[in-house]
């Protein structure tokens, strides 16, 4: 016989409205990473029916069918539906989530602009998708590269969904920082936190570690306390998370894609969820108004603070010379992307 909790549980699950939630580049082996975590409740909530919308190129589509299949073949019990589709008129419709992880990846002897080019018309169209057909509350993360502009041009063109409802990620390279200082310190990466991410999600990002603190011994550490190592802080740590997503590739011939799965998941659930008291987590958002000199109207990534589906900048943190200059390099960067990006989108 049925517990009277397991009753409840049903029922609850049986009368939810299922949360609509898009991943785009669907086919691609960071999504074959993520659709299950979504699809199991790693995200949205344990008692949270979802329904996935699939968008990717019509060649991808016999791809995408297999990848129906699988996730059928699992037998989650939130799973309401699986929407595979190439159109965006269907993809976008209703939406509550849109994870946009397709883009255009940078081929051998392409231009920068040239990417940036393909890529504004890409996330020009799905911003407008979005604006056409999907719920205003949507919560849009873009991941496809350059993410932050791409964030930016998407962003631009849902001049009726809230600017602060767009965010770009970060946090597989904040999750890459916070685990180099755990290994760093002989610790899980649980018990490192505050670690920040600033600017953009490129080489020039700044991985900043002069607010976090590190648990040892049941003890919070100021981080560099903690390590004992200023020259490694200030050099090799920067550089291996900067230049992580390169290693990577050239050890699997392939670009992160657990990993970035991960991430995207941390970053979905924080939004829907919230973060802990005392701890800050790195995004990509709307760097108007912020308080720290970074340049209106771009996708910058900061340390914020998550409640009630709302994100809100960390104010008052210290900053330093040796962060303000590197601080400044990356917005420099990103000025620039957008820049270049606003004279496609205006063409």
């Amino acid at each position: 016989m049925l517990s009277k909790l397991a009753v409840f549980l049903y029922v609850v699950l049986q009368s939810a409205e299922p949360v609509r939630v898009l991943v785009t580049g669907a086919a691609g082996q960071i999504a074959y990473s993520l659709l299950f975590g979504i699809a199991k409740g790693d995200v949205f909530g344990k008692d949270q029916p979802i329904t996935l919308i699939l968008l990717d190129i019509t060649p991808m589509l016999p791809v995408l069918d297999g990848v129906v299949m699988e996730l059928q073949d699992c037998a989650l019990p939130l799973l309401r539906e699986v929407i595979p589709t190439d159109k965006e008129e269907v993809a976008f419709k209703d939406l509550d989530a849109a994870i946009l992880v397709g883009s255009m990846p940078r081929r051998e002897g392409m231009e920068r602009k040239d990417l940036l080019k393909a890529n504004v018309a890409i996330f020009k169209s799905q911003g407008a998708a979005l604006e056409k057909y999907a719920k205003k509350t949507v919560k849009v993360l873009v991941v496809g590269n350059p993410a932050n502009t791409n964030c930016l041009i998407a962003a631009k063109s849902a001049p009726s969904i809230p600017k602060e409802n767009f965010s770009c990620l970060t946090r597989l390279d904040h999750n890459r920082a916070r685990s180099q200082v755990a290994m760093r310190c002989g610790v899980p990466a649980t018990q490192v936190k505050n670690v920040i991410i600033w600017g953009n999600h490129s080489s020039t990002q700044y991985p900043d570690v002069h607010h976090c603190k590190v648990n040892m011994a049941g003890s919070d550490l100021a981080c560099f306390d903690a390590v004992k190592d200023d020259d490694w802080l200030k050099g090799a740590f920067i550089s291996t998370v900067q230049q992580r997503g390169a290693a990577v590739i050239a050890a699997r011939k392939l670009s992160s894609a657990m990993s970035a799965a991960k991430a995207i998941c941390d970053h979905m659930r924080d939004i829907w969820s919230g973060t802990p008291e005392g701890e800050f987590v790195s995004m990509g958002v709307y760097s108007s108004s912020n308080s720290y000199g970074v340049a209106e109207d771009l996708i910058y990534s900061f340390p914020v603070h998550i409640k009630d589906k709302q994100w809100k900048i960390v104010d008052g943190l210290a900053i330093n010379d040796f962060s303000r200059g590197k601080m400044d390099a990356t917005a420099a960067e990103l000025v620039e992307e957008r820049d270049t990006a606003f004279t496609f989108l205006n063409a």
